[in-house]
């Protein structure tokens, strides 16, 4: 939308979605190429047009979306959870989320940039098939079993984030990048991812280690990992076929 004299220091409002539940996503492009994205909530259905941001601005729009992005990115989640449930020790943890985080940078760069482009419908089915697979790599460390994956679980975390780090930049794509300030909003919204993954990592061993005090490891390990790793392969299942009926083939 454009408008004589400019919108900075006017209001945007979604009239009525005070009455929804719905969030909306509202993206300001302006003629210098810098770009204002708000996120209007019921609670807060408006916001008011700012002038050209700074570039610290930037960097802290997208530092928070990069966080909203990761933790509302539950196939991203599940996808991390369903790994890490195969790592028995903190050393090993670390260098499994280190080649996670180093993989999805690169594509998301790449693909943010656009060097690469891949049509979101079969990236988004892919990861719900790499999540389909961790889940089935999990069924068979309980077992006792051997795989790569239960051996070198970094190698399949890099694999991988290659590929959630395209579904991290559809994202970002659908949002869009400031052009006066392409590398600051790249760098803070993967900052932000990576963020929101640790938050999300710190959250599971601090539940695992509170199962812990209060005594209850062979409650967890009997009866609640068998069923978060089948829970985990069931919602990856219909996500594949949801995501593939998605093709309209």
């Amino acid at each position: 939308m454009r408008r004589k004299g400019g919108l900075a220091g006017g209001t945007i409002d979604i009239s009525g979605l005070d009455a929804t539940v719905t969030d909306a996503l509202v993206r300001v492009e302006r003629l210098d190429g810098t770009v204002q994205v708000a996120r209007l909530t019921p609670a807060s259905p408006s916001f008011v047009v700012a002038a050209s941001p700074t570039i610290s601005e930037v960097a802290l729009t997208y530092l928070k979306l990069g966080v909203e992005h990761i933790l509302t990115g539950y196939d991203h989640l599940l996808f991390l959870l369903a790994l890490i449930m195969m790592v028995r020790n903190v050393r090993v943890v670390v260098a499994t989320v280190t080649a996670f985080t180093v993989a999805h940078s690169i594509t998301l760069a790449l693909a943010a940039l656009q060097v690469v482009h891949v049509p979101s419908p079969p990236i988004e089915a892919a990861i719900a098939l790499s999540i389909m697979f961790v889940a089935a790599e999990a069924v068979r460390f309980r077992r006792g079993e051997k795989s790569l994956t239960v051996s070198y679980p970094w190698i399949v975390a890099f694999f991988f984030g290659l590929l959630h780090g395209l579904g991290f930049a559809g994202a970002l794509l659908e949002i869009g990048l400031p052009q006066s300030d392409v590398p600051a909003a790249l760098f803070t919204f993967n900052i932000g991812v990576e963020t929101g993954q640790l938050l999300f990592i710190g959250a599971i061993f601090a539940v695992v280690q509170m199962c812990e005090r209060i005594r209850l490891p062979k409650l967890v390990e009997q009866h609640v990992q068998p069923l978060v790793v089948y829970g985990i392969g069931s919602i990856a299942t219909f996500w594949f076929f949801e995501r593939i009926l998605a093709f309209g083939i």
